[in-house]
């Protein structure tokens, strides 16, 4: 392949200074940073990678009122909290909350999507209001200076390497149109600053957890800052859990979505994971939705009421962006739904591509989650289970009992009908006459 290079040496082979130059060219190399390697792109490459964007442009709400930003000093990127098509929907055309109030949309520059898709939402040039409240070495409103974004997914759950491929090139083309350094790329959750609350009595960082799991090497990119500009200067006061992924203390093992330990990339409470420590500002939201061990939930806004925050149990599972009531519904079935909302990462975590998760596609299509590259590609109406074996396939001589004894009947037992998907086993009209091509899926505890 003809690879044409952004830079080129005028210099011919025969040239005495070639070997010079060589030798520059490798102690560059050993000495470079991590991220100067992503700078190896070729025009073709550039190009093939702009043609192949998404422009979503036309979709921005027309209350969005274009404004050029005077000036770009940072990128900012974000981990998006939803599937892809409530993230498009929100970014392009805006949010919507409990109290009827909406935004006018416009709320990132760039969609990239865990098959490493990239939307355009709006020209780079544009001022995006994705950052909120905000401060950065001293600056407020940082969405005034900066690129924003939003990478589909949770910032607890790892994102793929198709996206971080992407991010690599548009981070470049980004970083070279505005004269930026790898630095100046940041995460939500660096910037992002709150207002006193029962954690923080003072201006804080912490407010959002957004993109705390973005791996900078494999974007392409060298180190962050050492330190956060504004809680050394003393204008907002620390959060210990940002302060561990971002700024370790020197000799610490450095903070990548490999090495946090796991209660930093985890949606479940623990003693070192609170509902801040997950959730940040939006611990107390109503559409966050705690779900108990034993499967009660109730919505972020309602917690103080009805529990208190120091009631709530280890093991409780902290879900973003969702509808209680659909919640609700979801958690007493065995046999979960794929919704816009509800997506396999929110019904099974980071067991959505374990064996043990079994999906079953509307097409009729049945697959284990060691098979599936991404929770965002499975199409609303799938069904899954979660923590099962199997199929044991029915015959004349292995009949549903002989497979699952005494449970045969139990809802636990899950049955995949041809023609009628997966159906609990005290739902099933007649066990003589199950048709052939039945499969049995038996829960692995118990």
């Amino acid at each position: 392949m003809n690879i044409e290079p952004y830079v080129k040496f005028p210099f011919s082979k025969g040239s005495a200074l070639v070997p010079f130059i060589a030798l520059i060219l490798v102690v560059m190399l050993l000495t470079t940073a991590p991220g100067r390697a992503a700078e190896t792109y070729s025009r073709s490459d550039l190009v093939r990678f702009q043609n192949r964007i998404i422009d979503y442009r036309s979709r921005i709400n027309p209350r969005f009122k274009k404004k050029v930003r005077p000036k770009t000093r940072l990128i900012i990127v974000h981990t998006s909290e939803l599937g892809l098509k409530s993230t498009l929907r929100v970014v392009s055309r805006g949010k919507r909350f409990e109290n009827g109030r909406t935004t006018p949309g416009g709320h990132a520059n760039y969609v990239v999507a865990r098959n490493g898709t990239v939307y355009r939402i709006l020209d780079k040039k544009y001022r995006a209001d994705h950052a909120g409240l905000s401060m950065w070495d001293g600056v407020s409103n940082v969405s005034d200076i900066s690129v924003g974004i939003e990478f589909i997914g949770y910032h607890y759950a790892p994102l793929t390497t198709s996206q971080y491929a992407s991010a690599g090139v548009l981070l470049f083309i980004l970083k070279r149109a505005y004269g930026l350094q790898d630095k100046d790329i940041l995460t939500h959750s660096q910037i992002a600053y709150g207002r006193p609350n029962r954690w923080f009595s003072k201006n804080h960082r912490g407010r959002k957890r957004c993109a705390k799991n973005f791996d900078r090497t494999r974007a392409g990119l060298g180190p962050t800052w050492p330190f956060d500009p504004d809680v050394k200067a003393g204008r907002l006061t620390p959060d210990p859990m940002l302060a561990q992924v971002f700024y370790p203390v020197p000799g610490a093992v450095v903070s990548t979505e490999k090495k946090v330990p796991q209660s930093l990339v985890s949606d479940v409470i623990s003693k070192q994971n609170s509902a801040w420590a997950i959730a940040g500002e939006d611990y107390d939201a109503p559409n966050t939705v705690y779900v108990l061990p034993g499967g009660k939930t109730l919505a972020g806004d309602r917690v103080a009421l009805n529990w208190g925050w120091d009631r709530v149990p280890a093991g409780t599972k902290v879900l973003l962006n969702q509808e209680t009531e659909q919640v609700r519904e979801q958690t007493k079935s065995i046999i979960k739904i794929i919704s816009g909302r509800m997506t396999a990462w929110s019904h099974a975590g980071g067991a959505y591509h374990a064996a043990s998760t079994i999906y079953f596609l509307p097409s009729g299509r049945i697959l284990n989650g060691r098979v599936i590259s991404d929770w965002d590609d499975l199409p609303p109406g799938t069904r899954l289970l979660v923590g099962y074996k199997g199929p044991f396939n029915v015959t004349k001589s292995k009949t549903a009992y002989r497979i699952a004894g005494a449970k045969f009947k139990d809802p636990g037992t899950i049955y995949h009908i041809p023609g009628r998907g997966p159906v609990p086993g005290n739902r099933v009209p007649n066990f003589s006459d199950l048709p052939k091509g039945t499969g049995v899926y038996l829960p692995i505890a118990g």
